[in-house]
């Protein structure tokens, strides 16, 4: 028995030296490709998706569903939470997300080991890194999709120099540093090898990163805004440029020329698939959807079909997937129909979802404890702060040379130096590469969160569109000359404001002594695009079967312009912008154009039944566009059902207007405009005059005498003409008021009343009926007769000028109002 079972063990030996040889030889190989991956390889098990539940004894946290949903969470837990914080500070969201990702890594709560392995195990690491990548794939899909390339020819010199020197100054400067560093100072090999990488970081000026920065301050559509935009396109040419000619210039040297030569022709094919497949069939998707109708959801998915396909040829011929989504998303054209359904249909998701796990993956890898050195801290810092001030010199001298303000000046060249997600998506890649060790990674990370932290706020401090908003003289139709041209800008909304402006501008009497020069503005909502735009009108050489809105409303009032040749001169723009900045557009067209008057429609809309529809967007604009004008202001509340009294001259058809009269700046305002209707031989105006034993309006002694004044020479007027008719009533309260106007709105077409009325007994009474941005009698006037047709006028006056915060603190108010009559 014991022979025969040493014979047995005797007989295996030779096979279990045998196994533990293969054994061996297997840890080698598995030792030898551990080294070749440079990354540890961690055994877990698979297929663990969906947990059971922790009640039939699962862990959730040991399933990848549970964990990367806990993942989400705390991201935006921890994002928004921050935001909210910082938000008061004028602190941009880019920060409040890195910080959040900061505070989940290494740096903060990831510092304790229980947390780290529990939340974010190594396992998770991979699918966080995959989802980042993709998330911001998407994200620059989506940003290529918002810009128009076509921006950069349209640019002028201006901007061309700006963003040539803005990247190539800083460019020369902090080379010129690292150069000398590297010849003068002893340097680790790990910073030698960082900081030509920190060079590139701190000259880029990337556009989706400036637009976003621009839309937070909400500037995008102001005069710095548009340099921004533009300047940061032709900084990013310069950067691809200057990239490409080193990629090229390192292929060549270290690859063979076939491999150089192969990669070249593939690139080219690639960007030609995108130029004469992509784009083409994005052009046909947009003409077979009509204006105003949905997008097919065929043609969404056609294009992130598109997307896939090329990124994923990019990955196989060597182009990063992420560059080959920015040019797809450039060839699909901007703005409705396709691309604002594209951005509405991604955005959100991208932005509120993906983006966060960019963050994350950042803040996981930023470890503040991994900077240990100061020299190294000394120096990133010295050359970052040398291609920070050679960007600002970069911006500055061209602008001083235009005679800009300094502080605008100053302003563009800080904004020139924000950086964001381009910046971030750059310094992980390279993190994953092991281009960065962790002290250099942090110190980079950092940095770009306090450059943007510090340039944010100073921002807001030094510029404000407004300020220039102030006019240098009066632009009123009060102190309008007679044998003056009557500048006014009529703002459109959509087709249904056109009609009631139309009759308002025929009532306003265009002659050839005095005419009128107009200008439209059609504003549209920024939807789809980067960047906001304001351009002139340039009519096509024929006419389209498929006329855009901004055709339609244009082609109304070139009609008008025909209709009064020689008595109109018409220019017509169309703005696209955020509805919270739009007011810049109305305001700085206002001032180049001086004008005299602006016109815009109420944010009330009548529908039938007499119900109406109110646009809170279109609220907004009006109180700032009342707040911020360059000149007088009148809101017109169109009640639908007018008449084409603009083509009057062919049916003699009678205007009837009503002015409503209590006394102050804007009431003569209103008085002046409908003085000037008086030689309109088809407007018949009444004036109705309140009057009363008690105070009717507050106000000074001047204003009153300048009351007194336009009432005697309009009083004189309607004596000598047969079409004007002077009513007075006489009122002890508010009711007698209400009663007077309730009954005589039915019978006008167009009643004019001012805005602001300084406080009374008797404004105190009305303003317990109604009170509102279209001030006391405004108000009231819109919500009494729901069912009448009348269109009302409400007139403000110039609110203040360069010298002047009072309109009637001028010594030369009474010689300008006794030099028009």
């Amino acid at each position: 028995m014991s022979l025969n079972h040493s014979a047995a063990a005797a007989a295996a030996a030779p096979s279990s030296m045998d196994a533990a040889g293969r054994i061996h030889n297997a840890l080698q190989s598995g030792s030898a490709a551990l080294m070749h991956f440079r990354d540890n390889f961690i055994c877990h098990a698979v297929n663990k998706i969906n947990s059971r539940g922790f009640w039939l004894g699962d862990d959730p946290l040991a399933f990848s569903v549970p964990l990367f949903l806990l993942q989400l969470f705390l991201m935006f837990i921890f994002t928004r939470f921050i935001y909210y914080i910082l938000k008061p500070f004028g602190q941009p969201s880019f920060v409040s997300q890195i910080l959040g990702g900061v505070t989940l890594g290494p740096s903060i709560l990831g510092h304790s080991s229980a947390f780290a392995d529990k939340v974010f195990p190594p396992r998770g690491r991979n699918l966080l890194d995959t989802m980042a990548f993709f998330g911001f794939m998407l994200f620059i899909f989506i940003l290529g999709v918002k810009i128009d390339p076509t921006i950069i020819f349209r640019s002028g010199k201006r901007t061309f120099t700006i963003g040539i020197l803005g990247f190539f100054i800083p460019y020369t400067l902090a080379g010129t540093a690292v150069f000398i560093l590297n010849h003068v100072a002893s340097l680790d090999e790990d910073i030698t090898n960082v900081l030509p990488t920190v060079v590139a970081i701190q000259c880029i000026t990337a556009f989706p990163v400036i637009s976003c920065f621009l839309a937070e301050l909400q500037i995008l559509n102001s005069e710095i805004g548009r340099l921004a935009s533009s300047s940061s396109l032709v900084s990013d040419m310069c950067f691809c440029l200057v990239t490409t000619m080193k990629f090229a210039t390192k292929l060549s040297s270290t690859k063979s020329i076939g491999v150089t030569i192969g990669s070249f022709i593939s690139t080219i094919l690639l960007m030609l698939f995108i130029v004469f497949v992509v784009h083409p069939a994005a052009l046909w998707a947009i003409q077979h959807t009509p204006e105003g109708k949905p997008v097919q959801e065929i043609y969404i998915c056609g294009a992130l079909i598109a997307l896939l396909f090329c990124a994923l040829m990019g990955e196989v011929i060597g182009l990063n997937a992420i560059v080959v989504s920015f040019l797809v998303g450039l060839a699909i054209p901007d703005g409705p129909p396709l691309g604002a359904a594209l951005v509405d249909k991604l955005d959100c998701f991208v932005s509120v979802v993906l983006i966060p796990i960019l963050f994350a993956v950042v803040g996981l890898r930023t470890d503040v404890y991994a900077i240990q050195r100061m020299k190294n801290l000394g120096i990133i810092q010295l050359i970052i702060f040398i291609a920070f001030f050679g960007k600002i010199v970069g911006a500055l001298l061209p602008l001083l040379f235009c005679r800009m303000p300094f502080r605008d000046a100053i302003s563009l060249g800080l904004i020139m130096n924000c950086k964001g997600t381009v910046e971030l998506a750059l310094l992980i890649d390279m993190k994953l590469r092991d281009a960065l060790n962790d002290e250099c990674f942090a110190i980079l990370v950092l940095t770009l969160v306090l450059v943007t932290g510090i340039v944010s706020p100073i921002v807001k401090a030094l510029y404000d569109p407004s300020r220039r908003f102030l006019a240098y003289k009066r632009r009123t139709i009060l102190h309008h000359h007679n044998d003056e041209e009557l500048r006014i800008l009529a703002c459109i909304h959509k087709q249904d404001n056109v009609l009631a402006i139309l009759n308002l501008l025929a009532a306003s009497n265009p002659t050839e002594a005095s005419p009128i020069d107009l200008v439209v503005l059609h504003l549209v909502k920024l939807v789809g695009r980067a960047s906001s735009l304001l351009v002139s009108h340039v009519p096509r050489e024929k006419l389209s079967q498929r006329p855009t809105q901004s055709e339609i409303i244009f082609n109304s009032f070139s009609k008008f312009e025909h209709a009064y040749r020689g008595k109109v001169t018409l220019h017509c723009y169309k703005g696209i912008s955020p509805y919270a900045t739009m007011h810049n557009d109305v305001c700085y067209l206002a001032l180049e154009k001086r004008t005299t008057f602006i016109i815009i429609p109420f944010h009330k809309q009548w529908i039938i039944g007499g119900m109406t529809e109110s646009s809170f967007a279109y609220k907004q604009l009006n109180k700032n566009v009342l707040e911020k004008a360059p000149c007088s202001v009148g809101v017109l509340i169109d009640r639908g059902s007018q008449k084409k009294f603009w083509c009057g001259y062919m049916n003699e058809s009678i205007y009837q207007v009503a002015v409503i009269f209590f006394g102050g700046v804007d009431d003569r305002e209103a008085l002046a405009y409908a003085r000037r209707m008086l030689d309109q031989p088809n407007v018949h105006i009444t004036l109705f005059y309140f009057s009363s034993p008690i105070e009717m309006v507050g106000g000074t002694e001047r204003s009153k005498m300048l009351d007194t004044q336009i009432l005697s020479e309009f009083r004189l007027s309607a004596f000598r003409n047969d079409r004007v008719s002077y009513k007075e009533e006489l009122v002890t309260n508010g009711r007698n008021v209400l009663s007077v106007m309730e009954h005589m709105e039915s019978f006008y077409d167009l009643v004019m009343v001012g805005r602001r009325h300084a406080d009374s007994q008797l404004m105190s009474e009305l303003r317990k009926w109604k009170q509102g941005e279209l001030g006391i009698v405004g108000e009231i006037l819109i919500s009494l007769n729901n069912g009448a047709k009348t269109s009302i006028l409400v007139v403000q006056q110039q609110t203040k000028f360069w010298g002047s915060r009072d309109p009637e603190d001028c010594t030369n108010l009474r010689r300008e109002l006794y030099s028009n009559i």
